[in-house]
């Protein structure tokens, strides 16, 4: 494909990235493309003494795609140094920073289908790119050639193992030998994902006693997709079950998200994993800072805030617009309600092996199984607090009335709640009397908009949801 053939309508960076379907838009030609977009950023940002870093998950293709970005790279003049084996997110995010670099190119689509893969840049920050960042990548795509690379400078590229210096760090996060006295038992389900290899690893080196489950390299992941929720969960949930093991750990197909079950098998929502972590920090660890969530994650981390006297910040939905707060001032924890979560003294980045293992340090020092921590922490933020999204597909028209409206003619009563604020900071909030919420968003990149809502009881949340369904569903 010439320069100008390739279709660089389809390339479209959303809040982590830019992701496609395999051999469809995700092809090597486009990698090319946004390869060279990202190098072009590069050379404004960065000497070339400083290496490029690239890494893949376990897709298919992923290797390949990332080997030919790291010879176009090597053909405009970086040294490269690309991963052994996939490997996840927060690893090559760290390494970015610890080796010094100019950044690292991420082959994942995260938890996406097996169809799928994507590329994001990640700076030598450690964490997501910002807007700013991006934005000049895309603008980037228009004079980028998505030609094969000339493979003319390969001896600059190097393979080198990102595993040890990540371990190394992880472990003055965690109390590793207060977890090895506890003694826990833990299940553990790769779902196939970058986190085998690792996660098995941090366990057994804190002395739990864990089975693991989807250990291998499967570019279908099982037929299903690596996303840590309990539809996909049933074989973890039933040994953490017939075992009476202290907990179960997950992470998606980059392992930036976690997934946690409690010993009698329950899913914990993220929403729920935020506030355990929150007040195992405070009151374990002693630590403080600002605790960070987007618009769509819990308010029951407010009521938590306000009663241990750390400040609340709410930010966009996309954990670049968390980690952006982290690089700025002291963050507790930061987090959403769509399962990543970084802390204090880590790097801006979601990490899901390290919340997995914050659980488990978290039970340790605790000494009483987690489904009490969660009623506890729960009823300490004054709730339980119940949430739900709706995931509406609208095609664009209706999409666009349906944000036009709200917008510009927000409602003063939703399912007989007066609303006394609409905040918006990402799609439109609004703030109902009684401490409920709704949130409305479309989609960048697809014909779908989603509805989240919280409030205090299943009935109120029903009525909410059917109120705001009725109510898109007559704008068509």
């Amino acid at each position: 494909m010439s320069a100008g053939s390739s279709s660089t309508h389809q390339i479209k960076f959303g809040t982590d990235g830019w992701r496609g379907i395999i051999a469809d838009d995700f092809t090597f030609a486009n990698v090319c493309k946004v390869t060279r977009a990202i190098a072009a950023y590069l050379s404004t940002a960065y000497s070339q003494d400083r290496p490029v870093l690239v890494a893949y998950d376990p897709r298919f293709l992923a290797d390949k795609f990332a080997y030919t970005a790291a010879e176009i790279l090597a053909d405009l003049g970086w040294t490269v140094k690309i991963v052994d084996r996939d490997c996840p997110t927060p690893v090559i995010a760290f390494n970015a920073r610890h080796l010094n670099s100019a950044g690292a190119l991420m082959f994942t689509a995260s938890h996406n289908p097996a169809a799928y893969c994507g590329i994001k840049y990640i700076p030598d920050y450690a964490g997501p790119a910002t807007l700013e960042i991006t934005d000049t990548i895309v603008a980037n795509l228009a004079g980028a050639s998505d030609a094969p690379p000339e493979k003319k400078n390969s001896k600059n590229i190097s393979v080198f193992d990102p595993q040890p210096e990540y371990f190394k760090f992880i472990y003055t996060l965690l109390d590793v030998e207060r977890i090895r006295s506890a003694k826990l038992k833990v299940k553990f389900d790769a779902m196939y994902s970058t986190s085998r290899g690792y996660l098995d690893k941090v366990l057994l080196h804190c002395g739990c006693e864990t089975e693991t489950f989807h250990m291998q390299r499967d570019v279908l992941f099982g037929g299903g997709m690596p996303e840590p929720k309990a539809e996909l969960l049933g074989e973890l949930i039933a040994a953490v079950q017939k075992d009476r093991a202290d907990l179960g750990v997950a992470t998606d197909g980059d392992a930036d998200r976690f997934g946690i079950v409690d010993e009698l098998g329950n899913m914990l929502t993220p929403n729920t994993v935020l506030l355990v972590l929150a007040k195992h920090l405070i009151k374990n660890k002693g630590k403080t800072g600002a605790i960070v969530r987007t618009v769509a994650t819990t308010h029951l981390l407010d009521n938590f805030a306000a009663k241990h006297g750390v400040p609340l910040i709410e930010t966009a939905v996309g954990f670049k617009y968390i980690g952006e707060q982290m690089r700025l001032i002291p963050v507790l924890i930061g987090g959403e309600e769509s399962g990543g979560l970084s802390v204090i003294g880590h790097i801006p980045e979601k990490d899901g092996i390290l919340a997995d293992m914050l659980i488990a340090e978290a039970i340790a020092y605790e000494g009483k199984p987690l489904s009490q921590m969660v009623a506890e922490v729960i009823a300490e933020a004054d709730g339980p607090l119940y949430n739900r999204r709706l995931d509406l597909h609208l095609d664009n028209a209706h999409k666009e009335a349906v944000m036009k409206t709200y917008s510009e003619k927000p409602p003063t009563n939703i399912a007989g709640i007066d609303v006394k604020e609409v905040g918006r900071k990402d799609g439109v909030k609004f703030y109902l009397s009684d401490g409920s919420w709704v949130l409305l968003r479309a989609s960048g990149t697809e014909p779908l908009i989603r509805v989240y809502m919280e409030t205090h009881s299943a009935e109120q949340l029903q009525k909410i949801a059917s109120t705001m369904e009725n109510a898109i569903e007559a704008l068509r």
